[in-house]
């Protein structure tokens, strides 16, 4: 069984209505077969920023929500729409991931459980929680293809919340994140490579493309890695469309020859 995924690295841009028309215009300018699935990157619609996040915070059904709805049901695939500020009835702000089906209807969403608070000595400081709540679930949600999940970021550190979603059923996960120019070369590839190694999983992850003028530089290397840990394919920093088609037989096969399931501790 084989489905064809896509990851938009593009530049993230001042405003939510600029962002949201640089997908569309990336999307209506490619080429290729037919998408099961589209990834967009971690905080698409507002600039890396704790200052941002408030500003641009949307309660959930909001314009950016009805924007990825539509998106979804025009071409016909199921979106995991990267990321954004979303704002609750309490105030409380969230990193979120909002997920829809085929026809537009919105079958889940994904609140960053472990917030990006680092200080890294002559590197990255960052403090998501001065703004942002965590989440406080797992993200599983059903296709055709059999369960798949989504995590955001630095949730890609915590291998508890794999081995809970392969628990679950997952035979890949979608991440939107934005490792910057401190983690991304020594550690992106790697935890990429690695939670597809120990969970026997298909990882997608998307990233925003790097611009040497914005606060936050991200990393970029969108990429795509197999059950076998193998990297399938990987973007450089600039902006473009990360395709591949994904044969998910491989994650049976890599369970059947390396049986880990009922083994652990």
């Amino acid at each position: 069984m084989k489905m064809h995924v896509t990851a938009l690295q593009k530049k993230t841009l001042e405003s939510p209505w600029e962002n949201m028309e640089k997908v569309t215009a990336m999307l209506e300018g490619r080429t290729g077969p037919p998408l099961d699935f589209i990834l967009l990157p971690e905080i698409f619609t507002c600039p890396y920023d704790n200052a941002c996040f408030p500003v641009y915070a949307q309660e959930e059904d909001g314009e950016v929500c009805r924007f990825l709805s539509e998106l979804s049901r025009r071409e016909g695939a199921y979106l995991i729409g990267g990321s954004v500020p979303e704002r609750d009835g309490e105030g409380r702000i969230y990193n979120t991931s909002y997920i829809y089906d085929r026809e537009g209807k919105r079958i889940g969403k994904h609140r960053k459980v472990h917030l990006f608070d680092i200080d890294v000595e002559g590197g990255q400081y960052f403090k998501e929680s001065d703004v942002l709540s965590p989440g406080d679930k797992i993200t599983v949600f059903d296709t055709e293809f059999g369960k798949m999940g989504v995590c955001i970021c630095f949730d890609i550190r915590f291998p508890e919340m794999f081995i809970r979603m392969r628990r679950e059923g997952v035979r890949a996960v979608f991440v939107p994140a934005a490792f910057n120019m401190t983690t991304g070369p020594a550690h992106w590839e790697t935890l990429f490579r690695a939670r597809a190694l120990d969970q026997q999983i298909f990882m997608i992850g998307c990233s925003p493309a790097r611009d040497e003028e914005a606060s936050y530089r991200a990393y970029g290397h969108s990429i795509v890695t197999d059950p076998w840990g193998r990297v399938v394919c990987q973007l450089d920093h600039e902006e473009g469309i990360l395709e591949a088609d994904l044969d998910l037989d491989l994650t049976d096969l890599v369970r059947r020859q390396i049986p880990l399931s009922g083994t652990e501790m």
